[in-house]
């Protein structure tokens, strides 16, 4: 099982990360502004358009620490895999898996039903901490209507009709996001979704939480000997962590999105945070991502009891323990998949 550790984060553009020894270098020109031993990390994400070092490539690969790119916008660039882990015979079933519609399906509605259910629970949790300050109805209705999509999406038999189940869900839920919103409404407000880009701070430090999730949720499939690119319900695409996505769709609720209403509800970030683009993008400023990663890291030191398995664990170990039992269920030691069901 992989240890919680740290991750580092570079914020600054300038930056460029190498390795002497056994510690990661940062340095700023020719002069290193920084040190971290390599053995205290288990993710390192740069936001600097500098980049690294092979060396530093190829030892991140080797100790198994994630190194993903993106720009200092926080858009996904790339991630650095090194040799494949665990058994060939594990890719396998996976793949065959995955080339069959039926199997394929029987996986992904156990992790759009994680998805239904957590989306409802957090519906639940505003009107039980907030019932006095919320549309109380509103919420009930969209809590009741999701509700009834639980058994059709179990009985559900294609990917297709599966898909449309999902959208039903997703719409409810996200027709009530703007309501479990508590705090500055003039400046945080949500309309629906817009990603490319994002249109105003809500969308922002949702596109960032799913960004930080799916390369978290690939990094844990990787190291449970998975192939994060092939998926089941997002389909092979080049470039894409297809696997990743969906082993994310139940975690967005409750380790995504809750976390963005916990931001704006507590008051963690202001709207000076925010660049506002003359295109009409809305991002994340360098002091904006810097609040956000630090109480994402606080976050992810939290604990909860895992619901399947009854231990309590840190929110930062439960994509890797999902992917641990999606990796146990391909093996056959597992009846089916357990999704994560919070509450």
């Amino acid at each position: 099982m992989k240890h919680l550790l740290n991750t580092l984060y570079i914020l600054s553009e300038d930056i460029y990360l190498s390795l002497d020894g056994e510690n990661v270098v940062a340095s700023r020109g020719k002069q290193a502004v920084a040190r971290y031993p390599l053995h205290t990390l288990q993710d390192i994400v740069t936001f600097s358009y500098t980049g690294a070092s092979p060396a530093l490539m190829g030892g991140c690969a080797q100790h198994q620490i994630g190194l993903a790119f993106c720009t200092p916008r926080g858009k996904f660039l790339a991630r650095v895999c090194g040799e494949s882990q665990g058994n060939v015979l594990l890719r396998r079933s996976q793949y065959r898996l995955a080339d069959d519609p039926v199997q394929s399906c029987q996986v992904s509605r156990t992790m759009i039903f994680g998805k239904l259910f957590n989306s409802r629970w957090s519906i639940e949790r505003t009107r039980r901490d907030h019932g006095l300050r919320t549309d109380g109805e509103k919420l009930a209705s969209a809590s009741r209507q999701i509700y009834e999509l639980l058994p059709q999406v179990k009985a559900s038999a294609s990917p297709e009709e599966l898909r449309g189940l999902e959208g039903v869900g997703a719409s409810a839920y996200f027709g009530v996001l703007d309501e479990m919103i508590l705090g500055d409404k003039e400046a945080f407000f949500f309309h629906g979704r817009s990603r490319r880009p994002p249109l105003d701070p809500v969308n922002a430090m949702l596109s960032f939480a799913y960004s930080l999730l799916a390369g978290i949720c690939a990094s844990a499939l990787e190291s449970v000997g998975l192939d994060s690119y092939v998926g089941f319900l997002h389909r092979d695409r080049p470039g894409r962590t297809s696997l990743a996505l969906d082993l994310m769709e139940e975690l967005r609720p409750c380790m995504a999105d809750r976390f963005v209403l916990t931001l704006i509800n507590n008051r963690m970030l202001k709207p000076s945070d925010f660049l506002y683009m003359e295109s009409g993008a809305v991002l994340l400023n360098e002091d904006g991502r810097k609040a956000f990663l630090k109480h994402w890291q606080e976050k992810k030191k939290e604990t909860l009891t895992h619901p399947y398995l009854g231990e309590k664990l840190p929110w930062g170990m439960i994509p890797y323990v999902q992917a641990l039992l999606l990796a146990r269920y391909l093996r056959e030691d597992l009846d089916a998949y357990p999704p994560f069901l919070w509450k």
